[in-house]
């Protein structure tokens, strides 16, 4: 029941920020936003729409139990989520699960973008490690955790190339 409630709450809240991020990209473009990376973009969904499938599956097929650590995980994630929103948050209508860039807008560095480039992608990172690991779904946490970390370096390249072009420091 746990696994079904968590698992429901997270797919949810994805829905959710597709949503927020399909209203915040129409306002983006009226300020005329350019979009890039958009190649490896359906690559990057279907990604993470794998990961829940890949978890359900692992977690049914495995007959797999909360952790005896589920509750230091769950803590730790409901820590990431504090994060994820302070850096969506500090974005406002700049997020987007897409690379958007207002030519010569300034470069965010408020909230968690004081310290890090890419908070989010940090607690995303962080999430599909915690989030298999509070139901022992360790061929999830591995598998995920390296395609995520393959589909990092080819985001945040493209990223950074955009910013770096179009953007004022």
């Amino acid at each position: 029941m746990i696994f079904w409630l968590i698992t429901g709450f997270l797919i949810c809240q994805r829905l959710l920020e597709v949503l927020v991020a399909k209203r915040n990209e129409k306002k983006v473009k009226a300020l005329g936003a350019i979009e890039f990376g958009a190649r490896h973009y359906p690559y990057m969904v279907a990604m993470h729409a794998a990961f829940f499938l890949s978890l359900i599956g692992e977690v049914l097929a495995f007959q797999r139990e909360p952790s005896r650590y589920f509750l230091l995980f769950v803590a730790l994630l409901l820590v990431t989520q504090i994060g994820r929103y302070w850096a969506l948050y500090s974005l406002g209508t700049y997020w987007n699960t897409k690379i958007l860039v207002v030519p010569n807008a300034m470069v965010v560095k408020k909230g968690p973008y004081r310290w890090l480039k890419h908070p989010n992608y940090v607690v995303v990172a962080i999430e599909l490690l915690l989030i298999p690991l509070l139901f022992q779904a360790y061929i999830t946490a591995i598998l995920f955790t390296c395609l995520n970390g393959w589909m990092m370096l080819v985001r945040i390249q493209a990223e950074e190339k955009a910013l770096h072009q179009h953007l004022l420091n």
